[in-house]
């Protein structure tokens, strides 16, 4: 009985974990397709300078008067790792001290009060901006982007220059230049990173400072600091920032938080449904019929009980018998009995059609003091648990039955089977007939 029941628990608490877990699957939408934030705006402010990491000894200028520069970007994110900018910058570039050859001593010679000055009056550029990694382990917004950018550009600058005498300006022209640049990202909010890079411009022209020595093109540098906002929902990540190792980490967390809540849940469900399972299926006053259909609790062992449980008023004599034999006509009386056996579908209740050849059963264990056992048995559709309780309620149901027709209680012995003990295929719609129902066992 204890070894039955523990079976049960168990089918139990793994129908109520499945159920619990539809559930989940027809809310959540962890795991799902995302929808992110792919634009984003920036504006940025730095330091330009002719120095660039790239000039070694060669310059038109001695000395670079860093200034001011400013501007802006509007990005699309075109991949997690790529980005493609349309670049804005203004500002003015300052050198001093212009090359004059070689002294005689053969050091670089400069003019002592000569220096330029270059206006630009707008400049854009088109970039591929590259995330080198997006740092961040335990949220999905990236805290640190270092990344390399590459592109072309163009714009309008004037360059004005003085020799120390007289000063000159070649009015604004437009020119091409190449930008290259690195930096990082840091994300300081959802949508919101803090931008610092550094920019080498190579200019397409060699009078970009008013000057031309050595007939190479100018270049000038732009570090910068800036601020970057994504564009869209606020509820949505912004692409470059997202990082799906982190997120997978939390929304695996989150999975696992439920499941073991919803495992709880199921056992819980299964230990009370495990006590009303034994409660029901007992006999407390052992009186041979379940405390289920047991209508009069409390009769002794020795009492003589009806179907449901309570005393028979006119008791009948039992015939003791030294030795039990068991004839052919006996069993024809059983087997016909067993063929006529019908149920309602699902349920415990037997039809009328089977009372006549049940009738006879009971007059043949009324007649000649029989024992018997009733196996109930069902195919394997449906749960473990519903099966077993089933079996065992058809069986019980059979044995009070007879009982309400004069059988002894004490000597009818009703089991529940289930799907167990199967004496055909279970795979056709024959065998699980077959496999559906209640065994009559005379001694």
């Amino acid at each position: 009985m204890k070894s039955k029941i523990t079976k049960s628990a168990l089918v139990l608490t793994l129908v109520g974990l499945s159920s619990q877990l539809v559930a989940q699957e027809q809310t959540t939408t962890r795991f799902s397709e995302k929808a992110f934030r792919t634009w984003s705006i920036g504006v940025h402010g730095g330091v330009l300078s002719q120095n660039t990491i790239f000039n070694g000894k060669e310059r038109d200028f001695q000395t670079a008067k860093e200034t001011i520069g400013y501007g802006g970007f509007i990005k699309k994110q075109v991949l997690p790792s790529l980005g493609l900018q349309a670049d804005f910058l203004a500002g003015k570039v300052e050198g001093l001290r212009a090359y004059d050859g070689f002294d005689d001593d053969g050091n670089e010679a400069f003019l002592a009060n000569s220096s330029y000055e270059t206006k630009m009056e707008w400049s854009a550029a088109l970039t591929a901006v590259y995330n080198i990694a997006n740092i961040n382990i335990n949220n999905e917004n990236a805290i640190l982007i270092p990344y390399v950018k590459a592109g072309a550009g163009y714009m309008s600058a004037n360059a004005t220059a003085t020799d120390g005498t007289t000063s000159a300006s070649e009015g604004y022209k437009e020119r091409w230049f190449i930008p290259v640049g690195a930096g990082f990202k840091l994300g300081v909010a959802r949508g919101i990173n803090l931008d610092m890079g550094y920019d080498v411009n190579f200019v397409k022209s060699d009078k970009f400072d008013g000057f031309n020595v050595g007939a190479k093109n100018d270049k000038f540098s732009y570090g910068h600091i800036g601020i970057e906002f994504a564009l869209g929902n606020k509820e949505k990540h912004q692409l470059q920032n997202y990082s799906a190792l982190a997120d997978l980490r939390k929304q695996s967390k989150e999975e696992s938080d439920e499941l073991r809540a919803a495992l709880s849940t199921a056992e819980q469900n299964a230990a009370r449904d495990r006590e009303q399972y034994a409660k029901d299926m007992g006999d407390e006053d052992n009186d041979g019929v379940a405390n289920k259909f047991d209508k009069c609790p409390g009769t002794g062992t020795a009492t003589v009980v009806d179907g449901a449980g309570c005393p028979i008023k006119v008791q009948r004599e039992i015939i003791k018998e030294t030795k039990v034999v068991v004839t052919e006509a006996d069993r024809k009386v059983v087997e016909e009995a067993i063929k006529n056996l019908e149920f309602d579908l699902g349920k415990s209740t037997i039809r009328a059609k089977s009372y006549t050849t049940l009738n006879k059963v009971a007059e043949l264990l009324v007649e000649k003091n029989f024992s018997l056992k009733l196996a109930g048995h069902t195919d394997n559709t449906g749960s473990m648990a519903l099966n077993l309780r089933l079996s065992k309620e058809r069986a019980e149901a059979i044995k009070a039955y007879l009982v309400s027709q004069g059988a002894n209680a004490s000597r009818i012995e009703a089991t529940g089977y289930g799907p167990n003990q199967p004496i055909a295929s279970n795979k056709t719609a024959e065998g699980r007939q077959s496999n559906r129902r209640v065994e009559f066992s005379l001694f």
